[in-house]
């Protein structure tokens, strides 16, 4: 299993950066490079506890689809997702907030299993992970720059 972790200090309340980071427009957003887009579950507005959603999306110039649900939910300080279907052999994702010092510290705690044994192995190490890395400091720059700006306003109206 490969685990992500990263923290992000954002200048910003805790609810509005919990807020965007549950935000399906945002994730949209954050995503346009792989033309991602949701095809079935809840398409807009934020993530409950409960919801499930199949985002469809363009990686390594294969077409592909997740399906992820919401499995934990403890506004403002935490959200989980879980993969149901898609290209991982697992996948889990941990998001959360907490203020320290007159910021909201973003975690994020992102472990994933590929499938096809020692050649999704290599490939994780060759590639993937990296890939992984570069998505997900993206999004969360994303969530930094509108928390920070006025952009947040237009997501969660």
């Amino acid at each position: 299993m490969t685990t992500l972790k990263f923290s992000t200090a954002i200048n910003a309340p805790l609810a509005r950066c919990f807020d965007l980071a549950r935000s399906i427009d945002l994730h949209l957003a954050s995503t346009q490079k792989t033309k991602e887009r949701v095809v079935a579950g809840r398409t807009k507005g934020l993530v409950e506890k409960g919801d499930t959603i199949t985002w469809e999306a363009i990686h390594f110039g294969i077409k592909q689809r997740l399906t992820s649900s919401i499995v934990d939910m403890e506004p403002p300080y935490l959200f989980s997702d879980r993969m149901i279907e898609g290209a991982f052999k697992s996948m889990y994702h941990v998001h959360g907030f907490e203020s320290k010092d007159g910021l909201t510290v973003m975690t994020d705690d992102f472990r994933y299993e590929t499938p096809f044994g020692i050649l999704g192995m290599l490939f994780n190490s060759i590639v993937l992970k990296r890939y992984m890395t570069g998505f997900l400091v993206e999004r969360n720059a994303m969530i930094k720059s509108m928390a920070e700006g006025s952009a947040w306003k237009e997501i969660l109206k």
